[in-house]
């Protein structure tokens, strides 16, 4: 992924073509456990690239 340190990458681009392109039914339960749990990580590695 050309050298950008995103942990969990390909799993965020699958659980994006999933909401985008409805292939599977996902509860709100999946959603929120994925905000609460990922989400905090995904923002401190977005932080620390854009302010490198």
């Amino acid at each position: 992924m050309l050298g950008i340190a995103i942990s969990n990458a390909r799993k965020i681009v699958d659980t994006r073509n999933k909401l985008t392109h409805g292939y599977d039914e996902i509860e709100n339960v999946q959603i929120w456990s994925i905000l609460i749990k990922h989400l905090p990580v995904l923002k401190v590695e977005v932080e620390q690239l854009i302010f490198k």
